[in-house]
């Protein structure tokens, strides 16, 4: 398979790299698992989980086009990622009872508004990672202090989800730190 860089120089051409194809092919795969287990799924369903898959691969295609900044794609991609883990977890079983939830969607919601504050430059992103991750452990901890526990999860279960979730987003924040340290000039406006 012949590969093409995608650059500035050349347009931004689409980059067919031997990755960006296993990773659509694995959500093609992942979507198409129900059929093969024989899973009772509708054809809402299957466009849930589609869209579900879809959206955040196509996000990060967008990323990967802007810029060849590795350290800036892995911060993105670990966002991604955790913000569908998060979506999944929480809309699937819950972390908390249902009205705490809720607050663990309105932390993402920090996210997003961020990102697009930030303008995807890297230090806004940083910025808009690190207020996800406070939000995320603010929403953990008002769920316990509240009593929000359900009974499925204990209290050192809500904490062990809500950490490993907050330390998904910092990890992406410093990604992204370093990112905005290592060429600042090109994201300037």
């Amino acid at each position: 398979m012949e590969e093409m860089q995608g650059t500035a120089k050349d347009g931004g051409a689409w980059r067919m790299s031997r990755w960006r194809v296993t990773t659509w092919g694995v959500a093609a795969l992942i979507l198409l698992l129900p059929l093969a287990t024989g899973a009772p799924w509708t054809g809402s369903d299957f466009a849930f989980a589609g869209i579900f898959l879809l959206v955040p691969l196509g996000i990060y295609e967008l990323v990967v086009r802007r810029t060849g900044d590795l350290t800036y794609r892995t911060g993105a991609g670990i966002a991604l990622v955790a913000t569908v883990l998060l979506l999944w977890v929480s809309g699937a079983v819950g972390i908390a009872d249902s009205e705490a939830d809720l607050l663990y969607f309105l932390a993402l919601a920090v996210g997003v508004v961020g990102v697009f504050v930030a303008r995807f430059r890297p230090q806004g992103m940083a910025y808009a990672m690190f207020a996800t991750a406070l939000a995320l452990a603010s929403a953990g901890a008002a769920s316990l202090v509240a009593g929000m526990v359900p009974a499925r999860n204990s209290a050192s279960e809500i904490l062990v989800i809500t950490g490993f979730f907050v330390v998904l987003f910092i990890v992406s924040a410093l990604l992204f730190w370093e990112a905005a340290r290592g060429e600042p000039e090109r994201w300037a406006v």
